[in-house]
């Protein structure tokens, strides 16, 4: 069976002079766009990411660094923290599916 590789990815530019990231974060989801493969949603507190491959979560999270870079800022930290299964091949969606049928 398939398995499904989940990611959440929170970055941080840091040096920017102000404490407004939008601009770097949106910029950041935009560089999203051109990696295939990949599924996303951004919350308020970071970006949930999923695909077949865990590589395209790592070019993912490299497209969005390369982004910020590009703008200007001389250092971005990521946290990226992910979910492999093996043994099913369930959504994001589905998993938050199961959580409020537990829930009820």
């Amino acid at each position: 069976m398939a398995g499904r590789v989940h990611a959440e990815l929170g970055v941080l530019p840091i040096g920017t002079g102000t404490t407004s990231l939008g601009k770097y974060i949106a910029k950041g989801i935009d560089a999203l766009k051109s990696v295939n493969g990949i599924k996303y949603e951004v919350t308020p507190m970071g970006t949930m990411i999923e695909s077949d491959s865990i590589d395209r979560i790592f070019d993912a999270s490299k497209a969005v660094m390369d982004e910020i870079f590009r703008m200007g800022i001389q250092r971005v930290e990521v946290i990226l923290k992910i979910d492999e299964r093996h043994d099913k091949s369930d959504s994001l969606k589905d998993k938050l599916d199961s959580i409020k049928r537990h829930s009820q």
